[in-house]
């Protein structure tokens, strides 16, 4: 059985934040939609209070999570352990979509590295926070950072990232509108 928290912690906000890797879960309304499961990694995540987080989205090969949020809000985190203690967090809550502009992208974006292929900031509301054991979640050992994600980015430069937003993040695979401006 989960244990249910009121809130985000001091000491559950570090642990969050020492994650290499997280997971976001999103999914349109229509019953025949794709539910969408997606990684995160690299210094982005940030918490701005105990029941809000956000985190620095960059350009994908999707659209997913912004076209799932700018349909209908809802949003799952899940933080594992892959160290030697077991356990994994679930943020879940209602999440919105911050562009450049808005000042809540400017102070996430300001806590993290820069990054060529920032769209946007995701800020979730959180209404549930769940710890459960994580005993089933191997151990394992973190190798390092992939710089994959950047070096896409620096070789599309700007204009070139603007290019594919349009083309490659216009739409989630169910069609519901994704990145907006594009």
């Amino acid at each position: 059985m989960a244990k249910v928290f009121d809130c985000i912690d001091e000491s559950l906000a570090r642990w969050l934040t020492s994650q290499p890797v997280w997971f976001v879960a999103t999914a349109p309304l229509a019953g025949d939609g794709r539910i969408n499961l997606s990684p995160r990694g690299h210094d982005c995540l940030s918490i701005l209070g105990p029941l809000q987080v956000a985190w620095v989205d960059y350009t994908g090969s999707g659209v997913e999570t912004i076209a799932h949020l700018r349909e209908n809000g809802r949003i799952c985190l899940m933080f594992c352990s892959f160290g030697k203690r077991p356990r994994i967090v679930r943020l879940h809550g209602t999440g919105r979509v911050a562009l450049p502009g808005d000042p809540i992208f400017s102070e996430v974006t300001a806590g993290h590295p820069d990054h060529p292929g920032t769209r946007a900031v995701i800020v979730v509301d959180i209404t549930r926070v769940s710890d459960s054991c994580g005993y089933g979640v191997p151990v394992m050992d973190l190798v390092g950072e992939r710089d994959l994600l950047r070096l896409h980015a620096e070789h599309k430069g700007p204009d070139g990232m603007v290019e594919y937003r349009a083309t490659m993040n216009a739409a989630s695979i169910d069609g519901l509108p994704g990145y907006p401006g594009t």
